[in-house]
Parts: structure tokens; sequence; C-alpha cells
């Protein structure tokens, strides 16, 4: 194995292992994934069913929690979201709803009013001697209404919906969490380029080292070519001298005579 393809796993297995950090409590006991966040007033019941209070209103099953998507689903234990759009006020926690919010008007009527109108009436909140709608906030109240609470939730009343989930999905936005996440990012990106600049330089020192042993190569196979070219003037100058051992005498003879100056 080279030495690139060894730098390229070290860096897949450093980003991995960054990927994995991420916590999602669907992975894992809802209770137990809970106890990092005091600050939610989360608590289990003996049946481990996690719980969570709010302030002036009460208590709400939590569903599930997502930390990636920061995002919290809730049960009405009562069976009632709208008695929970009506009351809940998240004015002193942390949370906000996940979902575009609209004005809706809750209004109590002493009579029924006509099916064939557009108001639906919520059965939770009524009873024999009362009926609750639910109706957008710039229609006119009916003469046999009064106006309860003008309220933004995420969604008005339909018979089609659960009564005790649809649209109780809350997110939140935590200063420490923040910071806690983008010291992680930094810490993530900062891991990110120093491998980065492991990578290069091993491909650099890689590519260097090959230079090197190209040139070693290269010079190793001069040095041979050389070799092989003075065997074969030793080989056909032997077999010159074996045709003619006369010739041969006097031609390394020649070189030795010594000439006479005259001046």
């Amino acid at each position: 194995m080279d030495i690139i393809s060894i730098l390229l796993i070290n860096l897949f297995c450093c980003v991995f292992l960054l990927t994995i950090t991420k916590v999602s409590s669907e992975d894992a006991d809802i209770c137990t994934s809970a106890k990092g966040l005091p600050q939610f007033n989360l608590f289990c019941t003996d049946n481990k069913t996690l719980m969570i209070h709010f302030p002036y209103y009460g208590d709400l099953v939590v569903k599930s929690i997502a930390y990636d998507t920061r995002s919290l689903d809730l049960l009405d234990p009562k069976n009632c979201v709208h008695e929970v759009f009506l009351n809940l006020n998240l004015s002193f926690t942390p949370f906000t709803y996940y979902y575009d919010l609209k004005e809706y008007r809750y209004i109590n009527c002493s009579a029924k009013l006509d099916t064939a109108s557009d108001f639906v009436q919520v059965p939770c909140l009524s009873g024999s001697t009362h009926h609750v709608y639910v109706m957008e906030s710039f229609s006119p109240v009916p003469v046999s209404c009064i106006s309860v609470k003008t309220v933004a939730i995420p969604f008005s009343y339909s018979p089609y919906l659960s009564d005790n989930s649809f649209g109780l999905r809350l997110t939140w936005n935590d200063d420490d969490e923040e910071e806690e996440n983008s010291g992680c990012k930094e810490k993530y990106f900062k891991v990110l380029g120093i491998t980065g600049i492991i990578l290069m330089a091993g491909i650099l020192l890689y590519a260097i080292i090959s230079e090197c042993r190209q040139q070693l190569n290269e010079e190793k196979k001069k040095v041979k070519d050389t070799i092989i070219c003075e065997v074969e003037i030793d080989k056909l100058l032997g077999e010159y001298e074996a045709l003619n051992p006369a010739k041969f005498v006097r031609l390394h003879q020649a070189p030795t005579q010594q000439g006479t100056c005259v001046d």
C-alpha cells in the first residue's frame, strides 16, 4: 500500500469519527439522553415516560427529541392540542413553535353555529352549554359568541388531525449550546485543516521520493549500460586478438615506441 492510500484512509477515519459524535435520542433511551438538558425541566415517570414541565401550564409527554434539528415532539395526555395552544405560554421558556405561526381567535358560543358555516367546533373544549370554535383573527365574531382569546398558533382545528399531537413540535435556541456547537465546529474544521495539511505534505513527500527514485533508476541504468558497453568492447577486442594476433601486438606496442627529437 503506497503512502497516498494510507493518508487517504487516515483522513477518512478522522472525518468519520468526527461525524459519528452527533447524538440522536431516537437511537438511545430517551430518558437517558435527556439527562444533559436540565434547563428544559424534563423528568421521567416510573414507567419511563419522559415528561416536560411548563410554568403556568403543566406537564406534557415528550414523544421524541432530535438534537440535530433541535426539535421536540410532544403529546398532550388529555388529548386536546387546542387547549395547549390556548393556554401554553412559551415566553418564559427557551422554546418556540417549530412551525410558522398564524393568529387565530378562540370564540365561545352559547349555541352551535350553523353547520354550513366555515366554523368547526373543537370537541375537547366544548360542552353541553358552551361551544368553542377556532376562527381566523380577521373574521367577524358571530352574534351568539364571545371572543375568548387571540393567539398565534401553528394550525387551526381540523377533525381530521390528531387531538393529542398535531402541531405540538417545539424548537429551542440555547446560547450555551450555540457556543458549544460553535466550539465543536471550530475544532472540527481545525482538525480537518490540519489533516488536509498533513495530506498535502504527504503527497509532496511522495512526489519528491518518486522523483528521486526515478533519477536513481536512470543513473543505475546508465551505469549498467556503460558496463555492458565495456564488456562488449572487451569481447570484440578478444575476438580481434584471436583472429589477428600479430596486428594486435603491434597495435599495443605502437604507443610505447619513443620518437627521436632533432633540434
